[in-house]
C-alpha cells in the first residue's frame, strides 16, 4: 500500500511538472508584441532574447524528459539513472527561470544606470504573456523539487533504521 501511495505522488508530482513546463514553453513561444513609437516599429519576440530562447528550450526539455521518464519502470536498473537526471533537469530549469526572469525584470523597471528604459509599458501583451510563462516555469521548479525529495526520501528509507 506504501509503495502505491509513494508510486502516485510521483506520478502525479511529475504530471504537475510536465504540464506546467509545456504550458511555460507554450506561452513563452506564443508571446509577441508590436507597438509604434515616435513612428519607429518596437517588435518584441522571444527569439530576440537569448534567455528567452533558453528559457523556451529548457522548458521544452524538461517536459519532454518528464513525459519520457513516465515509461520507465520503477524496478528497472534506468530508475536509479533518473534520479540523477531529475537532479540535471530541475538545475536547467531553475537556471531557465532565473535567466528568464532576470530579463523580464529588466524589461520592467529598465537600468537607469545604463539607461535602459523599461519597455513594458509599451508592450503589455508581451511581458503579461512572459509573466505567465514565467509562473508556470516555476511551478514546475517545485514541482521537480518536491519530486526530489519524495525520491530521495523513498530511496533512503530501506537505509533508515
Amino acid at each position: 500500500m506504501a509503495k502505491a501511495s509513494s508510486r502516485l505522488l510521483s506520478l502525479l508530482l511529475r504530471l504537475l511538472a510536465a504540464a506546467a513546463t509545456l504550458c511555460a514553453t507554450v506561452i513563452m513561444a506564443t508571446s509577441h508584441d508590436s507597438t509604434t513609437l515616435f513612428g519607429f516599429t518596437l517588435d518584441a519576440k522571444f527569439q530576440y532574447t537569448p534567455s528567452f530562447e533558453f528559457f523556451v528550450a529548457a522548458n521544452a526539455i524538461g517536459c519532454g524528459y518528464t513525459l519520457g521518464v513516465l515509461f520507465v519502470p520503477p524496478t528497472s536498473s534506468p530508475s536509479r539513472l533518473v534520479i540523477v537526471l531529475d537532479v540535471m533537469v530541475a538545475m536547467l530549469l531553475t537556471a531557465a527561470v532565473a535567466a528568464a526572469g532576470a530579463l523580464a525584470q529588466l524589461g520592467k523597471r529598465g537600468n537607469s544606470h545604463a539607461g535602459w528604459l523599461p519597455i513594458c509599458g509599451q508592450i503589455p501583451s508581451f511581458c503579461h504573456h512572459v509573466m505567465g510563462a514565467l509562473i508556470c516555469a516555476l511551478v514546475g521548479v517545485v514541482a521537480y523539487l518536491l519530486l526530489l525529495l519524495h525520491t530521495i526520501r523513498t530511496v533512503l528509507s530501506p537505509l533508515l533504521p
